[in-house]
């Protein structure tokens, strides 16, 4: 995990992966967010979203969404206008988990996958989960609010061995030394 950050006002997470073979179930990946009041950053997310969901303001959703890889490119593109989220958010903690509907899936299965994290056209992070390979979920970016109301990015490449939903509930919980 970094420790640099980088003030952003509106970032856009981007996932891809190749389709799978013609004979075997679809991967099925999410990109997912969650999100933490400044009462309790590390606490329970006030609110996820993830496909078919948005946040209840609108400043975090899905704009597109695969349940296959199929397409060109990155299929699945959340964004996040950090900018216009309430004071009381410190924290918005993004991540990617395969579903594990049809048999166990880990990172190492899928070919050509990655995310992409950007603050406009300025990219932030690039990453294709081959250190996280042995893991079914991962998170990639931890946004934090500053004293001065700014939001700032850090990478946060962080690898679970967990389902979408009890993914959503560790996923922004504290990192183990």
């Amino acid at each position: 995990m970094s420790n640099e950050s980088q003030s952003v006002g509106k970032a856009e997470v981007r996932l891809k992966w190749d389709p799978s073979p013609w004979n075997q179930p679809p991967h099925h990946l999410d990109i997912i967010a969650t999100t933490y009041s400044a009462d309790a950053a590390y606490g329970r997310p006030v609110y996820i979203v993830h496909f078919d969901s948005r946040s209840p303001d609108g400043t975090i959703n899905m704009s597109r969404h695969s349940q296959t890889g199929q397409g060109f490119g990155y299929v699945e593109v959340m964004t996040l206008e950090l900018d216009r989220l309430a004071a009381s958010f410190a924290r918005v903690v993004v991540g990617v988990a395969i579903h594990q509907a049809s048999g166990p899936k880990s990172f190492g299965d899928l070919s050509n996958a990655g995310v992409l994290v950007l603050d406009g056209y300025k990219e932030l992070l690039k990453d294709d989960f081959t250190q996280v390979a042995g893991s079914t979920a991962v998170t990639v970016a931890e946004f934090t609010r500053d004293a001065s109301g700014a939001w700032e990015f850090h990478e946060m490449v962080r690898g679970f061995d967990s389902n979408p939903v009890i993914f959503t509930a560790e996923m922004g919980s504290a990192p183990q030394p």
